[in-house]
């Protein structure tokens, strides 16, 4: 069966088209690289952010106190009036509940140096409004580091099957109860 000269145009014109393809994809590709390559960028500088952030949250940790048992009806202006004898304060934070928008009973202060820390911690077990107060130094959170409360529960969270932790499972098992020592015929 001979070839026609239609054929052979059509073939030559679909071998170009898919040479357009071809540089077409070649175009989006090295597009695609360039933009990969600013998002490498991007992610850099924010992870020098990031670092930066969490030196000045250190810093700030640093010079910071947790104040325990606060009065609910406290204000950060009568906690600032409690702790000013120890020096310079930059902020009190009175923690509330996001639910209700009441106190938790607790605050912190941030002082303007890490010397007035110290001074502060004297005041642990110092009357605030009929309650002593609880003073130490804030502590810094550190990333993926889980602190949990304990008991039931705690194991699930780790991907555990039930409430009871370190291997622990009492004698009746996850269900059902102890059931004694075989005697005799049960049939339950």
């Amino acid at each position: 069966m001979p070839i026609l000269k239609d054929e052979i145009r059509e073939d030559e014109a679909n071998d170009a088209n898919d040479e357009d393809e071809i540089e077409a994809m070649k175009l989006r590709v090295a597009e695609m690289e360039a933009e990969a390559e600013k998002l490498r960028d991007m992610q850099s500088q924010i992870s020098e952010q990031n670092t930066e952030l969490r030196e000045d949250k250190e810093d700030i940790d640093g010079r910071s106190i947790f104040v325990g048992n606060v009065d609910y009806a406290a204000t950060p202006e009568e906690i600032q009036s409690h702790f000013q004898p120890c020096g310079s304060i930059n902020r009190v934070t009175i923690l509330l509940d996001k639910f209700s928008g009441h106190p938790k009973g607790y605050a912190y202060v941030e002082f303007a140096e890490p010397s007035f820390v110290t001074q502060a911690l004297v005041l642990n077990d110092s009357v605030f409004r009929g309650r002593n107060l609880k003073v130490v130094a804030k502590r810094t959170n550190v990333p993926g580091m889980v602190r949990g409360r304990g008991g039931r529960g705690a194991s699930r969270a780790r991907g555990g099957r039930g409430g009871y932790e370190r291997g622990y499972v009492p004698r009746g098992g996850y269900r059902g109860g102890f059931r004694g020592r075989g005697r005799g015929y049960t049939p339950y």
